[in-house]
């Protein structure tokens, strides 16, 4: 019996170091993308068990800050790994709209 690599892979052909190199780099890619979709959904989860009274407002500002800064590397992830459309992360993750609208502010520190 013999084995074929499925189509998906043919283009990465074990002869070649390009093609092995690509491969590294798509799965690299790929576990950042991981990485960052488990911090997003750390920060929504923080967002999300936030009592507003037992917290104060600042509180709320900052988890708002590392929500939406978390979602923006996330975003900036997956075009780099040529998922343009996010429309689907935002409903898988739960992203609140008052997250997307603070997607890419610069703040001053």
């Amino acid at each position: 019996m013999t084995f074929r690599p499925p189509q998906s892979l043919r283009r990465f052909d074990a002869g070649s170091g390009v093609n092995v190199l690509e491969y590294e780099l798509m799965a690299e890619r790929a576990d950042a993308l991981g990485r960052h979709g488990l911090k997003v959904e750390k920060a929504i989860a923080a967002l999300n068990g936030f009592d507003p009274q037992k917290g104060q407002p600042e509180e709320r500002e900052r988890l708002l800050d590392e929500a939406a800064d978390a979602v923006w590397a996330f975003f900036i992830q997956r075009e780099i790994c040529g998922l343009r459309d996010s429309r689907d992360a935002v409903r898988r993750y739960g992203i609140p709209k008052e997250v997307m609208a603070r997607l890419g502010i610069v703040r001053k520190r």
